[in-house]
């Protein structure tokens, strides 16, 4: 094969890999997993770290949220107005918290595309994508980042201090639904291995500890409302997964999360999950879903049923997690249908 042959036959096959680097739906996230070492796995290496739909559309004020280590605390109060939170709908995609695992697609200049493993979506089969600075991601080695055996703790508290293994230092303030591995229980205190700081502790009244690869036990639907019940009153957040602020599936997917139950990312999605079940069958746990045009269109938006004709939820920019009658105007007139989770 002579030289000419050999170079048109090396920028065909470039030509047909650049479609692939674009779409984390198809075979670029293989290809970039492939040119990683085997011996280390990418997790989020901030407290909770934003993903956006593309880099550097971030304002000022979301300074914050990009940094490492992040503040989402001082980020989501520095948005003051319904139309500073507001603005952000269309421009983040969804987060993840820290130590969740994710598998970057593609960098450019100080960020990285990337999917999140644990958030299922028909966007791509590898998990939900998008954005986030280079700087939030952490490599670990993957003999200690197994999620096959041993324990993790998951913390059970709105949030939880991070502590070096004095029990006195901070490190960070983590989001409930964070999970960490454990590598020792001791009385007040859990030891649990972290990205970038190698041993820590959390107050054991912070977490529950479970054991990874088996399913909790199954909640009861009031188990999932008292635990939703922790975040009435947190302000809306668009493509909120924490306890700093919630989008309305980000909210009914970190409830069930929590029980060991993965639900898809958005509400569309979570819409065709589980099983379908009657306005008149609802009992509390089961998730509601509305619909443009009159719940004949696509679903937009998912409530939890609570009982007694109530549901709570996420509802948009400017509210908050609230309660309220499921024949509530506006909501009443777009209900699609409902799905359950547990098992009767």
């Amino acid at each position: 094969m002579n030289i000419g042959k050999k170079m048109s036959l090396s920028l065909l096959a470039i030509l047909l890999l650049l479609p692939l680097l674009a779409a984390p739906g198809t075979n670029a996230v293989e290809a970039a997993s492939a040119s990683a070492s085997a011996k280390n796995k990418t997790v989020i290496g901030v407290s909770v770290a934003t993903l956006w739909k593309s880099p550097g559309i971030a304002r000022k004020l979301d300074a914050p949220s990009l940094t490492a280590p992040a503040d989402p605390a001082a980020w989501t109060a520095a948005m003051n107005t319904t139309e500073k939170r507001r603005w952000l709908t269309g421009k983040t995609e969804t987060q993840a918290l820290y130590g969740r695992e994710v598998k970057i697609v593609q960098t450019k200049g100080s960020w990285s595309q990337v999917v999140v493993t644990d958030q299922s979506t028909f966007k791509s089969r590898y998990g939900y994508p998008g954005w986030l600075p280079t700087a939030q991601l952490k490599s670990v080695p993957a003999t200690e980042w197994s999620r096959t055996s041993g324990k993790e703790a998951i913390v059970s508290a709105k949030t939880a201090t991070l502590f070096k293994t004095d029990g006195k230092s901070k490190l960070l303030e983590l989001s409930f639904g964070t999970r960490l591995p454990v590598t020792s229980e001791n009385g007040e205190w859990v030891e649990v291995r972290t990205p970038q700081h190698g041993i820590a502790r959390l107050s054991a009244a912070d977490v529950k500890i479970a054991t990874i690869g088996k399913t909790d036990t199954q909640p009861t639907g009031q188990q999932l409302v008292e635990t939703g019940k922790m975040f009435l009153g947190l302000p809306y957040l668009w493509a909120g997964t924490s306890a700093y602020g919630f989008d309305c599936s980000g909210f009914t997917g970190a409830i069930y999360a929590y029980y060991g139950i993965s639900l898809p990312r958005d509400a569309s999605e979570q819409a065709v999950a589980g099983k379908a079940v009657t306005k008149a069958d609802l009992q509390p746990g089961d998730l509601m879903f509305f619909a443009h045009n009159n719940g004949k269109g696509s679903v937009h938006h998912v409530a939890m049923y609570i009982g007694d004709g109530k549901m709570m939820h996420s509802p948009k920019a400017g509210k908050t997690v609230e309660i309220i009658p499921i024949s509530t105007a506006g909501y009443a007139n777009e209900f699609s249908g409902a799905r359950r989770y547990l098992n009767d």
